[in-house]
């Protein structure tokens, strides 16, 4: 057996210029003071059974290096690397995760020099990834490229256009057989026809679904000459005195009017419009959002509304008028869950997180999702969150993301089986999407690549069924370091434990808050300390609910050799499991194979 050694992701591998993104799909990524050595990329996103996978390499690694291919811990295949472009064909079962790394033998010792994740899924909305555009003035071909390419390296399978519309109650500017070539948005920036339409090319070629946003229930100023009626309001009053109106000021060149989403005439009227957007646009579905509970509203004629109940309307109304098309909906801050759900007619669960941090802490995080998770009647849809980060922090003005918060929040959120809506053109610090105050430094760009990788590489660990929430009892044998099960508790690593459907396989997760100074999952002020590397301590687990011959045990992380898996010794006391835990900064995974 080989010995292995790890290479944290949060130091320096080789020093150089400092790059602030990425230049092209082939180039090292940034961080602090150095690069990523060995940069891999893929030309897609995920790919379908039977597709042909394209792998590049930014430059050849010195010595004799080897390309790896494996499924969870069972090697596929191995092969010299001998180029720095090459093709693989994964197996053909579909909706599986696989990782690929390069590794060279130096003085005996495995070292990892790199590697990349491949998702091949014949449909997105199995294990969803979220992304964002917010900008759309006038863009070349080639910056348009450089855009999508960061996408792709994080595997962003769903690109949400936020704000690209004309108006709320007339998303296309102009008209279907003279559509606008530009346009002003609700902010009064330019939006180019050339542009939206080139994200969304490039988005088909790198497989990603394209979703165009827009309100279920909102009008602009001037909505009454397009030909919306003012008894398809919602009002705060039972004699239609007063509109309910979410407020923008200047620049802002409207405040917007909410009209009813379960009004009949309102969804025929949204209904074609929606359909003209799609006569000129090739956008493949509808980012449907609202604004959450707004108290009691009445209809035109003095009715108290049931307005989340027209979500459901409003939902299946949208599919049936283009049923080829994909439909999301923002559950804000859980508001309409269930009526979202019950439509049955979205790829996957969307919650914009405002639950206050110091409400739960990071338990925030784990019931969002096991809530989201018990509203699925035939089970099957994923959830994506809304959670921004460093929220105070980013109203004072431009700065860098507190790193050790934004990884915190991911390991959790991934952990329960869910995936984060940050990334874009930037990374999001709140919900006006174009708002780019705070930005990544190099070591956080660096990171969110093999974060990315790990929840693509194990998304059959991660997000493929299995939600048998157990728990999970862990001691350190030496009494260095202190557990507990979730919730997360200050000074102790939490464990999440989940038992697959196959009865042969559990995972454990350890999330570290060993130096936590606090448990805000946004980590709002943007305060948070870095988790100190704990290596090498041996430890004891028992997992609830599990028992049997144990046949292996491994583990992998984000946090080190590049989320490459690695098989650990073990020795098994009847439930008791022995072992030596190698690395931990934020996040490992333990996963245990039963006979």
């Amino acid at each position: 057996m080989r010995r292995i050694t790890y290479i944290l992701l949060g130091a320096a591998l080789v020093l150089g210029s400092c790059i602030d993104e990425v230049d092209s799909s082939v180039n090292p990524i940034t961080y602090g003071d150095g690069y990523m050595e060995v940069y891999l990329s893929t030309d897609k996103a995920a790919y379908t059974p039977g597709e042909e996978v394209k792998i590049k390499l930014n430059k050849m690694v010195e010595g004799n290096a080897t390309i790896r291919y494996r499924h969870l811990n069972q090697v596929i295949e191995e092969t010299p690397l001998t180029s720095n472009e090459w093709s693989w064909n994964p197996p053909t079962d579909d909706y599986k995760g696989y990782m690929v790394d390069i590794y060279t033998i130096e003085n005996g010792v495995e070292v990892i020099k790199g590697s990349i994740a491949i998702d091949v899924s014949s449909d997105p909305k199995m294990f969803p990834r979220n992304g964002f555009l917010s900008e759309y003035g006038k863009m070349s071909e080639s910056e348009i490229n450089k855009v999508m390419d960061n996408l792709n390296r994080h595997h962003i399978n769903y690109v949400q256009y936020q704000d690209w519309h004309y108006k709320h109650h007339m998303p296309l500017a102009g008209s279907v057989s003279a559509p606008m070539e530009v346009w002003k948005d609700i902010i009064n920036r330019d939006c180019y026809r050339t542009t939206v339409d080139g994200y969304i090319k490039a988005g088909h070629e790198r497989n990603m679904k394209s979703l165009f946003y827009n309100l279920a229930y909102g009008a602009l100023s001037d909505a009454e000459e397009d030909g919306v009626s003012e008894e398809w309001y919602m009002f705060k009053d039972d004699n239609h005195g007063t509109i309910d109106t979410h407020i923008l000021g200047s620049p802002f060149k409207s405040s917007i009017y909410l009209t009813n989403p379960g009004n009949d005439d309102w969804i025929d009227y949204i209904g074609q419009k929606t359909s003209d957007v799609y006569d000129v646009y090739d956008f493949d579905g509808y980012q449907i959002d609202q604004l959450g509970g707004r108290g009691t509203l009445y209809d035109y004629w003095g009715n108290e509304l049931d307005y989340e109940s027209g979500f459901t309307k409003f939902i299946k109304a949208m599919k049936n008028k283009e049923p080829e098309k994909r439909l999301v909906m923002n559950a804000v801050g859980g508001f309409g869950g269930q009526e979202i759900a019950d439509s049955e007619s979205t790829d996957f669960f969307y919650v914009e997180v405002w639950d206050k941090p110091t409400d739960r802490g990071f338990e925030v995080i784990s019931n969002t999702i096991t809530g989201q998770d018990n509203l699925n009647k035939n089970g099957g849809r994923k959830t994506i969150l809304a959670a921004y980060m460093n929220y105070d922090f980013g109203k004072i003005g431009r700065s860098y993301f507190n790193t050790p918060g934004v990884l915190m929040a991911n390991a959790a959120i991934h952990a329960w089986g869910g995936a984060h809506l940050e990334l874009g053109e930037h990374m999001l610090c709140n919900e006006y999407f174009p708002n780019s105050n705070l930005t990544m430094n190099g070591e956080l760009k660096k990171s969110m690549i093999t974060f990315y990788d790990f929840i693509t590489a194990y998304e059959n660990l991660l997000r493929d069924g299995g939600n048998s929430w157990t728990g999970v009892d862990a001691v350190s044998l030496t009494g260095e370091i202190n557990f507990n099960q979730w919730p997360p508790q200050k000074g102790n690593i939490a464990t999440v434990g989940k038992n697959l459907d196959d009865g042969k396989t559990s995972v454990i997760h350890l999330l570290n808050y060993t130096n936590a100074i606090h448990l805000d999952w946004c980590d709002t002020n943007a305060d948070q300390k870095e988790q100190d590397l704990i290596e090498n301590k041996e430890i004891e687990l028992s997992i609830d609910g599990r028992s049997g011959t144990i046949k292996s045990v491994w583990c992998a992380s984000p946090d080190f050799d590049f989320g490459v898996a690695r098989t650990l010794e073990f020795t098994q006391n009847s439930d008791k499991i022995k072992l030596t835990l190698p690395a931990l900064k934020y996040w490992t995974m333990i996963v245990v194979e039963y006979e």
